[in-house]
């Protein structure tokens, strides 16, 4: 009888021991890629996509893992990066990079991936924002806003008719910024003056150009490499004195003048949602990519004096925030 007792006592244990192991195995904790196109420390949607999946109850390091591989604004590193992403065994990829999700999609066929900004239909990532199809979704950042910036613009220097617009035409996202903006250019009565930057090492020679050619003010287009090196950018802005509008709030609170765009730190919160349905067995096929829902106005008066510009009342009071 003992005997008996014994063995039915080693079963159970056997049993629980076996439930348990496939318990652990069933929570196994989702590994989130996350391709940055700056430096990590420059990386302006990590937090905000963390505290998107606190919001939702994932804590990095506990419940989830994210994998972070950063660009440092050299695009030629994302094939390298993506497939270091792909050997984590990651379970989605989230990137802001339009180039990196290119690639991702380009690698692989069944990880999830979850893009943020930039024109998913135009690059080819997704058949449609109402019906994504394949393995990407996310959140487009594909507005009409060069139109906008240059209003600001005008509205603060009335007699504005020439602007120097930094971009790089090699970059995607950045040639429909551009077409855009020249279509505006010529509704309100101002000449562009483009100024192509593709390194750190362009900075200095565009202002000298734009100085040179005496443009009143500057926009810059918005990629990865220019977000790695705004200090120096910004530092350069400030020595010509030009005006500068910029499209996010991350120019002008080191220092740039002003900038009108998407609440991109909104768009990286957002990003959480798409990760949480898809660790939850949503397909990104079903999940149509969404708009930007926030945008803002911020003025840098500090940086106003510094060039020895008044920021006119009508359009102060439009601003959501002023930095003084």
């Amino acid at each position: 009888m003992k005997r008996r007792i014994v063995i039915a006592l080693l079963a159970a244990v056997f049993l629980m021991t076996v439930s348990s192991a496939k318990a652990q195995q069933a929570k196994k904790v989702p590994r989130i890629g996350f391709l940055e196109g700056a430096s990590i420390a420059e990386s302006q949607g990590l937090d905000p996509f963390r505290q998107g999946l606190r919001d939702l109850g994932y804590l990095d390091g506990q419940n989830v893992i994210v994998e972070i591989r950063a660009m440092e604004g050299k695009p030629d590193r994302i094939p390298d990066l993506v497939a270091e992403i792909i050997r984590s065994k990651v379970d989605v990829i989230v990137t802001p990079v339009a180039a990196g999700a290119q690639a991702a999609k380009k690698a692989t066929t069944t990880i999830p991936i979850v893009v943020i900004g930039g024109d998913p239909v135009g690059s080819g990532l997704v058949t449609s924002l109402a019906r994504p199809g394949g393995n990407v979704t996310g959140l487009s950042a594909l507005v009409e806003l060069g139109g906008k910036r240059l209003e600001i613009l005008k509205d603060t220097l009335p007699n504005l008719n020439r602007v120097a617009v930094f971009w790089n035409s090699t970059n995607t996202p950045m040639e429909f910024q551009f077409k855009e903006t020249k279509a505006a250019a010529g509704v309100l009565g101002v000449k562009l003056q483009p100024l192509e930057v593709r390194g750190p090492e362009d900075f200095e020679a565009a202002f000298k150009s734009a100085t040179r050619e005496r443009a009143g003010a500057l926009t810059a287009l918005r990629n990865p490499m220019l977000v790695n090196h705004r200090k120096q950018f910004l530092k350069l802005a400030e020595e010509t004195r030009l005006p500068a509008m910029y499209d996010d709030r991350n120019f002008v609170e080191p220092g740039g003048l002003m900038s009108y765009g998407t609440d991109r730190a909104d768009l990286f919160r957002r990003a959480a949602t798409y990760v949480d349905k898809i660790l939850k067995g949503a397909k990104p096929a079903d999940l149509p990519v969404e708009r930007p829902m926030k945008f803002e106005l911020v003025i840098n008066l500090k940086t106003a004096k510094q060039i020895g510009l008044t920021i006119p009342p009508n359009v102060l009071v439009r601003a959501d925030k002023v930095i003084k």
